[in-house]
């Protein structure tokens, strides 16, 4: 057999995306341009590696095998990358950041920074779901990953580094926007947008509303706080979302923080990552910059949210 690195790296880019369209923006490359490289690779092997089915496409046998061999082969280059990062210091590099869609508001104020003390590093990030993200720690593609707190039982280590106050929100116009400390019994009388099931955000929620025996009125569901927003202020029902998520509703007036009873719910944000990463300089900078210095970049609207 003949193959490359580089048909293996963007074979397993496919595999992993189970999408050459996915693998092709992953690698700064042109779909047919991976599609050719994965098919010279199938004739090196002389095996079939994906087998498609409509638009989607799977593992073979074969396939598997390979993808497992390729991440074993791709880990151990990232490692080399990672020594001779350590050995240039911090001064060159590149760092893989994921975040929960929720944390892309404040996220690129700590990369602005960061970069502007370390001019060199390049850094990569994506915003995704929980799900998501979590399939990438287990799949040890980010270096690191800023999210709510982690489930229980996974191989990870967490740190938390800022508070992330959950509010109500509702349009300027409600009756309750200027009431004064509203009762949780009063609030199940509205209805509400929430986000999806699974996610962060509304996983906090539910937990606290079953430690008081409250139900909520769902009218709607959502996987994006800018949707929840918009659907607020529209004023088709109250929402329940991050305080870093309103910087510019609070400014314009847009919205209103409800006052409510055991308001804030306040979780934290945590930096995550696989549990005996080895990270290289650039991932070790960023590390120590977040749990050091990161309360000094992130922009929290001005509201009264004490509980």
């Amino acid at each position: 057999m003949n193959f490359t690195l580089r048909q293996l790296r963007l074979f397993e880019a496919v595999a992993r995306n189970a999408s050459y369209t996915k693998a092709a923006e992953e690698m700064h490359l042109t779909q047919p341009a991976v599609s050719t490289q994965v098919k010279q690779l199938e004739e090196d092997v002389g095996m079939a590696l994906f087998e498609h089915m409509g638009r989607k496409i799977f593992l073979t046998e074969a396939g598997r095998e390979m993808y497992q061999f390729s991440r074993s082969i791709a880990q151990k280059f990232d490692d080399i990358s990672m020594v001779l990062d350590e050995m240039k210091g911090v001064k060159h590099g590149a760092l893989n950041i994921s975040v929960t869609s929720t944390a892309k508001y404040f996220a690129p104020y700590l990369l602005a920074e960061f970069c502007r003390q370390h001019a060199g590093i390049t850094v990569n990030l994506d915003v995704t779901n929980r799900a998501t993200l979590l399939r990438q720690l287990a799949d040890n593609v980010p270096d690191m990953a800023i999210m709510g707190a982690p489930p229980s039982g996974l191989d990870l280590e967490a740190d938390s580094f800022m508070s992330n106050p959950l509010v109500v929100i509702a349009p300027p116009s409600h009756p309750l926007a200027h009431a004064g400390r509203i009762s949780l019994q009063r609030l199940m009388q509205e209805p509400f947008i929430q986000r999806e099931q699974g996610s962060g955000t509304r996983n906090a929620i539910e937990r606290f509303m079953q430690q008081r025996g409250l139900s909520m009125t769902t009218t709607m569901e959502m996987s994006r706080n800018e949707a929840i927003k918009h659907a607020v202020m529209a004023g088709l029902g109250l929402g329940m979302v991050s305080i870093h998520t309103l910087e510019m509703e609070m400014a314009l007036n847009r919205l209103a923080i409800l006052d409510v009873e055991g308001f804030p719910i306040v979780k934290d944000w945590y930096l995550v990552h696989r549990h005996g990463k080895r990270f290289s300089g650039a991932a070790a900078a960023f590390k120590d910059f977040v749990l050091q210095e990161s309360s000094r970049f992130i922009k929290i609207p001005q509201a009264d949210v004490s509980a």
